[in-house]
This record gives C-alpha cells, sequence and structure tokens, in this order.
C-alpha cells in the first residue's frame, strides 16, 4: 500500500530528473547564447555576468528567504576567503568559457568538460587524500594520454580544455571546503568580485568604449540576462541534487558536454579531425571506467550500510 510521503516522494524525484535535464541540457545549449554577444569583448561580458547575477540572486535568496544562511556564513572568515577563492576559479572558468565560445574552439570546451570528472578524482586523491581505485587510476591515465595525443598529434596544447577543467576542479574543490550551499555560496562569490566588475564597467564607460546603453539596446538586454542565464540553471541544479541520487547526478553531467560537442561539431562546422576522433575516443573510454567504477563503489557501500548491525537502544 502506497503512503502519502511515497507519492510525495516520487513526485520529487520525477520533477527533480526533469530539472536536472533542463540544467544540463541548458548548459549543454549555452554557447549559443554567448555567440550572440560575439561582438562584446569576453571581458566586459564577464564584469556583466558578475553584476546581474548577483542583482538575480539578491532576488532569488529573498523570494526564498534564505538570508539567514547568507549572514551565518557571512560571519566566517574561514567561509569568506574560501568563497573569494573559488569566486576567482569561477571567473577564470567563465572568460575562458565564454572567449574559447566567440572565437570558434566550441569543440575545445566540450573536451574540457568532459574531462572535469576524472580532474576531480585526482584532486580528490591529491589535495583531499582519498585514495584512487586502479580503475579510477586508470581513467586519469587514460585521459592524460587523450590530451597528449592532441598535443602532439594535432600540433596544438588544448590549453583551454585544460584550463577550463583544472579551474571548475579547483571551483569544486574550494565550495566542498567551504561548505556552502549553491545559491548562497555563488551569491558570497559574486558579491565579492562585483565591485571589481562594477569598476571595470565605470572605466569602459569613461573611455566611450562600453557597449551597454541606450545605443545598443539588444545587446543590453543581452547583457542583463545573463544573470538569469547563471542563476536559472543553479535554480534546477539544486533541486535536482537534493532529489536525486548521487550516480543519477553523475550521469546527468555528461549533458552538458555532449550538447556542446554536438554543436561544435554540426551546428558550428568547426573541423573534427582523425585525432580529435582518438582523443574523445579516449576520453569517453576514461568516463565509461569512471562512471562504471562509481557505481560500483555506490553500490558495496549501499550493501555494507544494510548488512551493518542495527545500533543498541
Amino acid at each position: 500500500m502506497h503512503t502519502s510521503d511515497d507519492s510525495q516522494t516520487a513526485r520529487d524525484e520525477r520533477s527533480a530528473l526533469l530539472a536536472g535535464f533542463a540544467a544540463f541540457g541548458f548548459w549543454g545549449i549555452i554557447p549559443i547564447y554567448w555567440k550572440f554577444l560575439q561582438k562584446v569583448p569576453a571581458s566586459e561580458i564577464l564584469a556583466h555576468r558578475f553584476v546581474w547575477t548577483t542583482s538575480f540572486l539578491v532576488c532569488l535568496l529573498s523570494w526564498q528567504r534564505r538570508w539567514p544562511e547568507v549572514w551565518s556564513a557571512f560571519r566566517s572568515r574561514r567561509v569568506t576567503l574560501y568563497c573569494l577563492g573559488s569566486g576567482l576559479a569561477i571567473s577564470c572558468n567563465w572568460l575562458m568559457f565564454i572567449w574559447a565560445v566567440n572565437v570558434n574552439r566550441v569543440l575545445e570546451t566540450s573536451l574540457g568538460y568532459f574531462m572535469t570528472p576524472l580532474v576531480n578524482v585526482l584532486f580528490g586523491a591529491v589535495f583531499l587524500r582519498e585514495r584512487l581505485t586502479r580503475f579510477q587510476l586508470v581513467s586519469v591515465l587514460l585521459a592524460t594520454a587523450g590530451v597528449l595525443n592532441l598535443a602532439f598529434g594535432y600540433g596544438r596544447f588544448p590549453w583551454i580544455a585544460l584550463g577550463l577543467c583544472v579551474s571548475w576542479g579547483t571551483y569544486g574543490l574550494l565550495r566542498k571546503v567551504s561548505r556552502t550551499a549553491a545559491i548562497p555560496g555563488l551569491f558570497f562569490e559574486t558579491t565579492l568580485l562585483a565591485p571589481l566588475a562594477i569598476a571595470y564597467l565605470t572605466l569602459l564607460y569613461l573611455r566611450g568604449t562600453s557597449t551597454f546603453g541606450p545605443a545598443h539596446r539588444d545587446v543590453s538586454l543581452l547583457l542583463i540576462s545573463t544573470g538569469i542565464v547563471t542563476g536559472l540553471p543553479l535554480v534546477w541544479f539544486g533541486h535536482a541534487a537534493r532529489h536525486l541520487r548521487l550516480t543519477t547526478i553523475g550521469f546527468l553531467q555528461y549533458l552538458a558536454p555532449t550538447g556542446t560537442f554536438f554543436l561544435g561539431v554540426f551546428l558550428y562546422r568547426e573541423p573534427f579531425t582523425r585525432t580529435h576522433l582518438i582523443t574523445f575516443a579516449l576520453i569517453w573510454v576514461a568516463l565509461a571506467i569512471f562512471t562504471a567504477e562509481t557505481i560500483r563503489l555506490w553500490r558495496s557501500k549501499r550493501v555494507s550500510a544494510e548488512e551493518a548491525p542495527p545500533l543498541a537502544d
């Protein structure tokens, strides 16, 4: 017999799955949005993104009534320092991604985000002393072989891909250590760096080189909407993360680089050589091994938990 709690859980899981598809699917097609801003310098787009994302998050936090979380974290010097570090990491990531999309390197951004889970595992082993299993080590070595193949076979080191996965991995590491929730944490990061963004935009305006204002109405509306473009997928992701298993989130995260990959190859017709194919094949095999190992570890932990004797009262 199904209880109301079971029905509510099922509804939550369905809505969370839809939210997960929406978040990662949106991140997969986000290059289309940045292409509309191709004539705006990446640094100016980044500055606007910080300003308008902060504005969006102020409204969102007020609506969710989560300001006590923000004030509690704000009183911690440790959290502030970690959020400043993660803010710098995400600013590097955003700047690199926007620039890469607008100079027709979409395919390389896809490679970077395919590599990200493997970099996260490597960072966990190096910085958090998490032990790598044999198959996880094989995955990391295969990914390394893929990068080296592209560097030597194609004649150009994939620094954009490496920069994106390292900056995102650094961001994830700092956020994990800071222990802040997704939306309050992002608010901290954007708020700490927003004054620099405002100063930079003011300088552009005084020099007469700003692309924001009545003379550039369509571009200005797009720049203002960067706040929604940044914040809304995080709301969807937050809902998905609360109600879905970690393994499900792990599978969903590949939607974003897959979407970007198809955009780069089929929509923007970027070169996809035999060397690219070998590199991506090595990364995909590495991810398949990594994912299978993640599922095995998760199942073994669940079985261990179920077999453990109950605690005495």
